[in-house]
């Protein structure tokens, strides 16, 4: 199956200039449509922070002449389903209708976009979920590490605040400040789209103009490139728990680099493959140290970074990172074995197909296709390219990526021995 997989993408170019990526596929009568913007929360101030996350949440509450109800109702009576979201780094809106709905989804979405309501009352109880939210992040180790880590790793950057903002800077948040952010963000320029389902070319290039009408013509600002990732010292914050969760990191590498997806297998073999991941194996299988332990990258700004996560016992958590830190060193001077390089390349062959079995899952990756800047043809030449992959390829692409000096480590618990 694997080798006869074939993907057609046909780029669509619509009156105006905007552009779409399109799978074509009419054996159901669904199309989904996903687009998206660079930004993102990046372009909060930091006094701002969750302005953005907080008006997507706002945009279908309501638009032009339907109140909330309204237009939730008129988004359930055609079977759509809208969404917006914030990323660090971007912004995204998609929604899935079936094929006679699709008229009504491309209005609803712009006018969504074109004129949100966003009425005080409305506002008021996004807020509240949203303070609501955040407070509960902070009250699990999980939510407690994983800021710990990232302002840690990016101190000085956006991507070191958390997207969806904190319980202070949501609390003070002016309402003028959110209807700020998506005016910065919603625009007909810059814009990526991605299409999936009962649709045609001259379809797609038919709606893509009344989709963005009446948004401003300039694309957003570009948000602050991203700095290197700044190694640090262990950072402990004390949570009263049995149990320390940890998360542990170190800088990737870009997505234009040619070693991504040399690098991706290296991280599935060390960490990425569940329980035949050398980390599981060291570190729960062997030690009993964890129930699991994984990592691979978190992909923003165009750079890939190295995040792993877990949890053990508060007596166990030095074991656990020392074991971890062994197993980092062993990989990168090692790289993989010749059988653990084929076992990775037959899985990640093997389960390409699986993510084009859903309109939406289709669209949402042609997204981050263009997002990731890859060619037209990228997915097409994909499993030979990793095919081609020789041990002593991801060998050297281990000892050149791979810093186990540089691996740092932020944990939420009562950690022992740190």
């Amino acid at each position: 199956m694997t080798e006869s997989f074939r993907i057609e993408i046909q780029p669509v170019t619509a009156p105006g200039g905007h552009t779409a990526w399109l799978i074509e596929d009419h054996s159901v009568p669904v199309v989904s449509l996903a687009w998206g913007w660079d930004g993102g929360a990046a372009l909060d101030a930091p006094e701002h922070a969750g302005a953005l996350a907080l008006g997507a949440a706002l945009l279908t509450e309501g638009a032009g002449d339907l109140d909330m109800l309204a237009f939730a109702d008129a988004l359930r009576d055609s079977a759509i389903g809208l969404s917006f979201s914030a990323q660090r780094d971007g912004f995204e809106g998609s929604f899935r209708a079936l094929l006679p709905a699709l008229p009504e989804a491309v209005r609803l979405a712009n006018l969504a976009m074109r004129a949100p309501r966003l009425e005080a009352e409305s506002m008021a109880r996004a807020r509240a979920r949203a303070i609501a939210s955040a407070r509960a992040a902070l009250e699990t180790p999980r939510g407690q590490v994983g800021r710990a880590f990232w302002a840690a790793a990016y101190p000085n950057h956006p991507a070191g605040r958390p997207t969806s903002g904190t319980v202070e800077t949501l609390t003070a948040l002016p309402e003028q400040a959110i209807r700020d952010a998506l005016a910065r963000q919603l625009r007909a320029g810059g814009v990526r789209v991605a299409a999936s389902g009962a649709i045609t070319a001259a379809q797609l290039s038919e709606i893509l103009p009344q989709l963005f009408a009446g948004l401003p013509a300039e694309a957003p600002a570009t948000a602050p490139p991203l700095p290197g990732f700044a190694r640090f010292a262990p950072v402990v914050v004390p949570v009263v728990s049995p149990q320390s969760t940890l998360q542990f990191g170190q800088p990737g590498l870009p997505v234009e680099d040619p070693d991504w997806e040399a690098f991706q297998v290296v991280l599935r073999i060390l960490a990425g493959g569940g329980f035949s991941s050398r980390l599981m194996e060291a570190v729960r299988v062997q030690r009993g140290l964890t129930y699991g332990i994984g990592g691979g990258l978190d992909t923003l700004f165009g750079q890939g970074v190295v995040v792993g996560s877990a949890a053990t016992d508060n007596a166990k958590v030095a074991e656990t990172l020392a074991v971890t830190r062994e197993e980092w060193a062993r990989m990168a001077a090692e790289g993989p074995t010749q059988a653990e390089l084929e076992d990775a390349v037959a899985f990640l062959t093997g389960n390409l197909p699986l993510q084009f079995t859903d309109t939406r899952r289709i669209a949402g990756t042609l997204l981050a296709l263009q997002r990731n800047g890859r060619p037209l043809d990228w997915l097409e030449g994909r499993n030979e390219r990793l095919r081609a992959l020789t041990r002593e390829r991801t060998t050297a692409v281990a000892a050149r990526l791979l810093k186990p000096e540089a691996l740092s480590v932020a944990v939420a618990g009562q950690p022992v021995g740190l």
